[in-house]
């Protein structure tokens, strides 16, 4: 886990929760002002073995800078213990509204909530100028919140999260627009740095200019991307939804973790968006060992590798309980799922491996809160040992993928 901690003399603690490409540039900056602020600041990842609610325990403020709404509710659920009655969360991820009324139903009457995402990319996290769109009453966490940039307060709670989706499904959309725009100039003989020049000048030029030269680092994730169209979804948002298809094309012919600029590249045809199988790996899953992906898709079907327990540093999470290794199996599936647009009902096959078939009965127990309705084919065989010493179980699957939004489709 990496951690900072500002001062061990002060009075009020903020406990930041995410470590990802947004989140490490974040709490570096509050550690830094930390001192100044009169706060001590700690910081907590998934996957250091450390008990998140253990991390959150005494703090006043509870940041979570995390990847998606299922990830903040994983997260925000294991931390309750640890909440203390008079504590604020303050929720800085991108999940929209309704996920910001989910939560409030979630945490203690006693705990308070401010959803206030973020406008800016990595560079705007680490210089401290990132534009905070904050809903809720932030009385008592404006100063927290401008050390990361300018603070714009909206109104009531979940006002930041809608405003949030608002602007990307403008931003999002015009980026794939200038892609496409792009390749329809490439087959009619414009030349693209004239081009580029031309769009300078109009009101779509910042965002032009990124396509120029292509992002030496992701600032802002495909995958992301695609996840914030999918999240500010509504009916009638004809452009939007177009966007989130060319977007999911891309993310699923494995462009996912790269800057949402690549879009330009698929758009106009590059090897990758032709491909028929296509790998995934995710950075909301604990790495592979290079020897397979997590995940292959081919056409509307998913192919799931074996999913067990372990983390990110390759440790038995939940070693010798069932119940806490077929939990966190389904979680990372859930995952899984989610970055194709897919949920537990999509499932068309599951294949368990259980080191004790006496244990079947924990590993339904929690399969059942997970896999219900009509339940999918299934396979479950006993295994004398998995690959790593404490595993009791392995699932893999097969996915029918729910059919892609295309312009002018379904």
């Amino acid at each position: 886990m990496v951690e900072y901690r500002a001062s061990r003399f002060t009075e009020d603690v903020i406990a930041f929760l995410g470590q990802g490409r947004m989140g490490v540039p974040m709490a570096r900056r509050l550690a830094e002002a930390g001192p100044a602020l009169g706060h001590d600041v700690t910081t907590w990842r998934r996957g250091t073995g450390v008990p998140v609610a253990a991390a959150v325990e005494g703090a006043d403020l509870v940041i979570t800078m995390l990847s998606d709404p299922a990830a903040v509710r994983e997260v925000l659920t294991a931390a309750l213990p640890g909440l203390r009655p008079g504590a604020t969360v303050i929720e800085m991820s991108t999940i929209g509204p309704e996920a910001v009324r989910e939560l409030r139903a979630l945490l203690p009457a006693e705990v308070g909530l401010v959803d206030a995402p973020v406008l800016g990319s990595v560079g705007p996290a680490a210089e401290g100028t990132l534009t905070v769109l904050a809903g809720g009453d932030v009385a008592g966490c404006r100063e927290v919140l401008s050390v990361f940039g300018t603070v714009r307060e909206l109104g009531p709670l979940g006002a930041g999260a809608a405003m949030k989706l608002a602007v990307m499904n403008a931003v999002v959309p015009a980026q794939v627009l200038l892609a496409e725009t792009l390749a329809y100039g490439r087959a009619h003989g414009v030349d693209r740095e004239a081009l580029l020049d031309v769009l300078a000048g109009t009101p779509l030029g910042g965002l032009a200019e990124r396509l120029r030269v292509p992002a030496p680092e992701t600032r802002y994730s495909l995958a992301h991307a695609a996840k914030d169209l999918e999240l500010g979804a509504w009916q009638g948002a004809t452009v939007a939804a177009a966007a989130r298809a060319r977007l999911q094309e891309a993310r699923t012919a494995g462009l996912g973790e790269r800057d949402l600029t690549a879009i330009a590249g698929h758009v106009d045809g590059g090897p990758a968006a032709t491909a028929r199988a296509v790998p995934l790996n995710l950075a909301t899953v604990p790495a592979t060992n290079g020897m397979y992906s997590h995940a292959v898709r081919a056409g509307d079907t998913l192919y799931v590798s074996g999913v067990a327990a372990f983390d990110e540093d390759g440790k038995v999470v939940g070693e010798g309980s069932m119940t806490a290794q077929a939990e966190h199996v389904f979680q990372v599936i859930g995952r899984i799922l989610a970055d194709q647009g897919a949920g537990f009902g999509d499932i068309a096959f599951v294949r368990t491996y259980l080191t004790d078939m006496d244990a079947r009965a924990e590993y339904g127990a929690v399969r059942r809160r997970y896999l219900t309705g009509t339940p999918p084919a299934s396979t479950t065989v006993e295994v004398s040992r998995l690959f790593m010493p404490g595993l009791l179980l392995e699932v893999d699957l097969i996915v029918a993928l729910p059919e892609r939004v295309t312009p002018g489709g379904r």
